[in-house]
């Protein structure tokens, strides 16, 4: 039976994955190669910094996670820089302390929601103000006396966002789509940053940016993922391509196009595996 994980290892891992992110060239997001957006790496470095104890606080409610890493990043950097990250790693926080295989944990924690998670993450979410959030014609969570169940929430936004959508699906995208890829470009021989950077774009090309969608519609979503899917196939990360995906980097930003949920999921894809290790589960 694999252990449960003690809250100093859940951090150090959870730091590891987010600094990892930042160091792999991520076209159109930020990264070390280049900044974006109006935000820089240094902000991010600290972001991972201090919402680390929050969201690896042993015994803590996912929302409670969520809130306390949300409200240590916006007094830290003054802005929103990983709201969807800690949605997307609170869980698997959770879901590492326990013992059993992860998945199965997994499971269980995204079954047993409370009314403190709802509200914790509306208030999360609301304090995070992420771009192009607009209003829902049900379950509004900008509105602060909206009282829904956060799976309720969760399942009326999931047609729509995929980090909504990973707390239905059991958290899908990460093991049918990142953990292939980054043991894919393991296997192919590529080492980090580039491992990092084939699961991002594996996201950018295989589904539409949520974060995209939010701030410029579904359609031109789903077209920048088909640019993407073009632009890249045949791309070599053995030749470490810096010029090419730098070129399409800058073509991305200066669209104000930022596929932030590809980022997002590879943080999650990320710490995802290194729990997984750490507990000796097969990845």
């Amino acid at each position: 039976m694999s252990p449960g994980l003690p809250s100093a290892t859940v951090a150090d891992l959870y730091r590891a994955a987010c600094l990892a992110e930042l160091d792999a060239l991520k076209p159109g997001n930020v990264h070390a190669y280049a900044p974006g957006h109006r935000m820089v790496t240094a902000d991010f470095v600290t972001s991972a910094e201090v919402s680390a104890p929050p969201l690896a606080a042993r015994g803590a409610r996912v929302g409670a996670r969520v809130r306390g890493g949300v409200e240590a990043t916006v007094a830290a950097v003054g802005q929103n820089t990983n709201l969807g990250i800690l949605l997307l790693c609170a869980p698997l926080a959770s879901a590492a302390e326990a013992e059993g295989p992860l998945t199965e944990a997994l499971s269980a924690v995204l079954a047993g929601f409370d009314p403190s998670d709802a509200t914790d993450i509306f208030a999360a979410i609301r304090h995070a103000n992420p771009g192009g959030l607009g209003k829902a014609a049900r379950h509004d969570v900008t509105d602060a006396s909206a009282t829904p169940s956060l799976a309720e929430a969760m399942a009326e936004a999931a047609p729509r966002d995929r980090i909504a959508r990973a707390y239905t699906d059991g958290f899908r995208d990460l093991l049918e789509i990142g953990l292939p890829a980054l043991a894919a470009a393991r296997g192919n021989g590529r080492v980090a940053p580039w491992t990092t950077t084939a699961v991002h774009l594996a996201y950018l090309t295989t589904v539409p940016d949520s974060h995209i969608a939010r701030k410029h519609g579904p359609e031109r979503a789903e077209a920048v993922r088909a640019e993407a899917a073009a632009r890249l196939a045949g791309l070599d990360l053995a030749e470490m391509p810096v010029a090419a995906l730098l070129d399409y980097d800058r073509s991305l930003k200066s669209a104000g196009l930022n596929p932030g949920t590809s980022a997002d999921f590879t943080v999650a894809t990320l710490f995802l595996d290194t729990l997984l290790c750490a507990r000796g589960e097969p990845v």
